[in-house]
């Protein structure tokens, strides 16, 4: 095993490498592969455009043909603010270093914003798949409003040249329901096109912060994942779970059930995470989690995040913050060593 990621694990390694999940066995999950677009979505509606597009992600980059995906995001220019997101690192002001960073860092694609990638689709949208996020929460109203609002159309990233859309749902929050019926319009005209589709699954409503923050619980945010596959979201991206009971946290509020917790999970954070990936149709739908705001510890932070999505069943890693507040050939080593983890073979489905 690569002794880098080993050391990075510290006191986790042996929990998380060692760890046998007893919840739902790895045999009953559709695991990526270098089969994953022949043997999982081609058996789906989608259109023979979408299966190329989807292939040309799951081929490209260090993680090509290994059914794995390492994305760079970069929308946190509208998400968190320009100054916020780029500030430690002015550089990234430039939507060309952005796909650079994606290039040189090997990633299956880059993803970012209709601004970003159209200035610079003609020099690179051949170089490396594009991912257009359609809708952002803009942090400039004031006061502040949580919402998500479409910034382009299908019709501009499919003439840009790129090969899939994204978009994000505030699942449990009051503006969930317009966000639902705006983004199942457009992934349906994605896949009209031949793009593929990513949602960003997230929660967003106050009373989901009580004793603990269950904006990240395994049940809600698992819930979040199937209302996001039955909207047809080709790849899922949602964050790793922290806890458990969501559902429990709140009375009188949706519907679960014991054996969500005494048999389809545990503490333990790749069985929490695999109850993500079970909610993705038990793997039909990829599941990549995403790698948090920057901080001191990134790069032992990252690695434990791919080691858990890994081992719980999980596509990949979506990592932005932690790649891009850097300098660029730091931010192409984090991104490395994140795949580093998915071209482990001794790194196994738990």
């Amino acid at each position: 095993m690569n002794k880098e990621i080993e050391q990075l694990l510290g006191e986790n390694a042996k929990g998380l490498l060692e760890h046998e999940c007893k919840t739902v066995s790895r045999e009953k999950l559709h695991l990526p592969g270098p089969d994953f677009v022949d043997r999982i979505y081609t058996a789906t509606d989608r259109n023979p455009q979408t299966l190329r597009s989807l292939q040309a992600i799951f081929s490209h980059g260090r993680l090509g043909g290994t059914g794995y995906v390492s994305i760079l995001p970069v929308d946190q220019g509208i998400e968190h603010s320009a100054g916020a997101s780029f500030a430690p690192n002015p550089e990234y002001f430039d939507p060309a270093n952005i796909v650079k960073l994606a290039i040189e860092g090997g990633c299956n694609a880059v993803a970012s914003t209709l601004g970003v990638l159209g200035a610079v689709a003609r020099q690179y949208a051949h170089r490396i798949p594009f991912l257009v996020k359609l809708n952002h929460n803009e942090l400039l109203s004031y006061p502040n409003s949580f919402d998500q609002i479409y910034f382009g159309q299908v019709e501009q990233a499919w003439n840009m040249g790129a090969v899939a859309v994204g978009a994000t749902i505030y699942f449990g929050s009051e503006e969930s329901h317009h966000q639902i019926i705006e983004t199942s319009k457009a992934f349906a005209r994605a896949h009209e096109l031949g793009m593929a589709t990513v949602l960003w699954c997230y929660l967003r409503n106050p009373a989901f912060k009580s004793d603990k923050d269950y904006h990240t619980s395994a049940d809600l945010t698992g819930q979040a994942n199937h209302l996001g596959v039955t909207i047809e979201a080709d790849i899922i991206k949602q964050k790793q779970p922290s806890n458990n009971g969501g559902y429990l946290s709140l009375k009188n509020f949706g519907k679960t059930s014991p054996l969500v917790y005494s048999q389809l999970t545990t503490d333990h954070p790749i069985d929490l995470t695999r109850y993500q990936v079970v909610n993705c149709y038990m793997g039909r739908a990829g599941l990549i989690n995403s790698g948090g705001e920057s901080g001191k510890n990134d790069f032992a932070d990252a690695v434990k995040t791919a080691v858990i999505n890994k081992r719980a069943g999980g596509t990949g890693l979506i990592s932005g913050r932690k790649a891009f507040q850097r300098p660029m050939k730091d931010g192409v080593k984090l991104l490395n060593l994140i795949q580093d983890v998915y071209l482990d073979k001794e790194i196994t489905i738990a």
